[in-house]
């Protein structure tokens, strides 16, 4: 063969196998345009909650994006075998409680995502074979639900009276006879609040939280299995906030507030307290310390403490035999502790946003990335591949009024001036160092992608997440994203008339927000499932969620109406200049379809061209990934054409 010929053929041969390469990495074709890395995305499993068992042997979760909807899965803990399935449904069903003897799991089941949810249980000997254990389509919605040592008796809460038969504002303790069918109540509090019913391991008391005083306040009872006593047991004040959780032994209490001897704290302090004596002995008040969460896994003698910083978890343990504290070493990614298993081996949970939500095994004196031992085997699970997944950089900017915020910018591998804010929920959450597939997914269509941490946010102390409390929704916390998106513009990110929002619950209503009050700004919107009308959104959310609300704009409607007026965008439609898309789940019954309704009046009487999406078969925010599928792509196509 003439060298010219032998030449063409090698470079023709290997221009084939590279091609073949990159379309198949790891057994998986890959690389095959938006759509196939979209699936690709969509294929990467989370997880969203988890428990370990009492005997130690299992870790119960809710997997996502394994199946077409959620479903819970098990893995043994020593790694014996793979994640084994223990449902598989069409609906969102999730992790409850494993039941006192490790031999089921309590799982629940939002059948239409309207969140009135139907408890199941579901033998691990079994899987798949749902008992039910409530009623079907329940007119209220369900809190929590643990399974009682005898097995007959199950504990949750719910909005409603069943002696009257009638839905009702506050959430009470209820104790179910499984057997009989009884329901007995054994707490009834007065005014609405989010109550989860923790029953203690030997099944003697319940655990539960009031909000009688103050929106912003808890109070936390006890009462007992047979509902005779009833008392209050952490009160620090009618505004003092406070996060409890039972001890494996069940006589005492661990809980964190940050009102200690009547004085407001701008921290939490850690405390624990013992039921039979109603004494407190404080363990960590350290204001240089940001603790935000606890928890005590329910097979051993620990109490896990999650500090933050810059929203970057920074766990660490207790022993409650000694008291010592076990301060786990930063590491790449996130590490959050899930319970014992042997002398110093753990498994917790590891992500980062170039790594998949992954249980691990590890041990507490060498937490080292290299060294953990995956039980989920993730990766297989996946068609994505680390090198597809665009890591996120930390970046800073000054607030109008010079408070530092930080966030996450997520760059675009091509030359882009376009960018696009995605805005987090809550507001009392925060965006962490964590996969998101919608990012992702927007960055592989040539958007710069800011996803901030606004004032209110958590992650970066009390002092910052109460800033949003002083003038209220839709104040200073709006300021701090614009001024993220003067920030991508001042170092050549980003260019104006380039720019879009998006977000989902608060995150939409931040969009709603930028779209009317900040229209030079921003350039197209994509709010999803976000308020547009403050009052109507208060007057048709879930009961528990109204104080909420009240909390956050200083008073209900009747009270402040002029400031719900003004934190309404709804009343400022005729300011809109941008392109906008409107999403929403028609059951949702936390930012009803009531508020799309109305200000899709309101556009239509002023003329504002506006696209509507709306899925029948979701609640708050597009969980399935045949939705997501087709409400990333719509987005993405909608803002590359806005934002040319």
């Amino acid at each position: 063969m003439p060298y010219f010929y032998l030449l063409t053929y090698l470079t023709l041969l290997i221009s084939i196998q590279m091609k073949v390469r990159r379309r198949w990495m790891g057994g998986r074709f890959m690389d095959l345009g938006f759509d196939g890395l979209l699936d690709a995305l969509l294929s990467i499993p989370s997880i969203l909650n988890y428990r370990i068992s009492r005997d130690s042997k299992y870790v119960a979760f809710t997997w996502r994006n394994v199946h077409p909807n959620l479903d819970v899965f098990i893995v043994p803990t020593d790694g014996s075998s793979k994640p084994f399935v223990i449902t598989e449904t069409l609906e969102a069903t999730f992790l409850v409680n494993f039941a006192p003897d490790s031999l089921s799991v309590i799982v629940g089941e939002d059948k239409n995502r309207n969140e009135r949810v139907r408890l199941f249980e579901v033998k691990i000997d079994e899987p798949k074979k749902m008992r039910p254990l409530t009623q079907e389509d329940p007119p209220f919605f369900l809190r929590g639900g643990a399974l009682h040592p005898n097995r007959r008796w199950l504990v949750y809460g719910a909005n409603y009276d069943f002696e009257r038969e009638k839905e009702i504002e506050p959430t009470w303790v209820y104790r179910q006879d499984l057997e009989t069918g009884e329901i007995i109540a054994l707490a009834k509090p007065k005014k609405p609040t989010w109550l989860y019913p923790q029953l203690n391991n030997q099944g003697t008391l319940v655990l539960y939280n009031r909000k009688e005083f103050h929106p912003k306040g808890d109070q936390y009872w006890l009462v007992d299995i047979e509902g005779k006593e009833d008392r209050e047991i952490l009160n620090f004040g009618p505004k003092a906030r406070v996060q409890a959780t039972w001890l494996p032994d069940g006589r005492r209490v661990a809980f964190i507030t940050e009102t200690k001897d009547g004085k407001p704290q701008k921290y939490y302090s850690l405390g624990i307290y013992d039921v039979e004596t109603g004494e407190i002995e404080w363990l960590i008040d350290d204001p240089k310390r940001n603790i935000e969460r606890i928890y005590s896994p329910a097979n051993g003698h620990h109490l896990v403490v999650l500090e933050y910083e810059k929203a970057r978890v920074k766990p660490s343990i207790i022993d409650l035999k000694d008291m010592e504290e076990l301060r786990l070493p930063r590491i790449k990614g996130s590490l959050l502790p899930i319970g014992p298993v042997a002398d110093d081996e753990w498994v917790g949970l590891y992500y980062s946003s170039t790594q998949p939500d992954e249980i691990v095994r590890f041990n507490l004196r060498e937490v080292e990335v290299s060294k953990f031992r995956s039980l989920t085997h993730v990766w297989e699970k996946t068609r994505i591949r680390p090198e597809q997944l665009v890591p996120a950089e930390d970046f800073e900017w000054k607030a109008k009024d010079g408070l530092s915020i930080h966030g996450w910018l997520y760059r675009s591998k091509k030359p882009s001036k376009k960018a696009i804010i995605y805005v987090h929920g809550g507001p009392t959450a925060h965006v962490e160092d964590k996969i998101n597939p919608q990012i992702q997914y927007l960055v592989s269509r040539g958007f710069n992608v800011l996803a901030p941490n606004y004032r209110g946010s958590t992650g970066y102390g009390l002092e910052f997440e109460d800033l949003i409390r002083v003038n209220g929704w839709g104040s200073d916390e709006q300021e701090d994203i614009w001024a993220g998106i003067e920030a991508l513009i001042e170092r050549g990110i980003a260019e104006r008339g380039k720019i879009g929002i998006t977000g989902t619950s608060y995150g939409g209503y931040s969009s709603w927000y930028a779209i009317t009050k900040a229209p030079d700004l921003v350039a197209a919107a994509v709010p999803i499932c976000g308020m547009t009308d403050l009052v109507v959104d208060y007057e048709t959310t879930r009961p528990d969620l109204r104080p909420y609300s009240e909390e956050m704009l200083g008073g209900s409607p009747e009270e402040v109406p002029e400031r719900y007026y003004e934190r309404s965008p709804i009343n400022f439609i005729h300011q809109i200049k941008g392109k906008l898309m409107i999403v929403q789940g028609a059951q949702d019954p936390n930012v009803t379809p009531k508020n799309v309704e109305e200000v899709v009046k309101r556009l239509d009487e002023r003329e504002i061209k506006y696209e509507l999406l709306i899925f029948e078969d979701e609640g708050h925010g597009i969980l399935k990934r045949k939705n997501q599928k087709v409400l990333f792509k719509k987005m993405a196509d909608f803002f590359s054409k806005a934002l040319e």
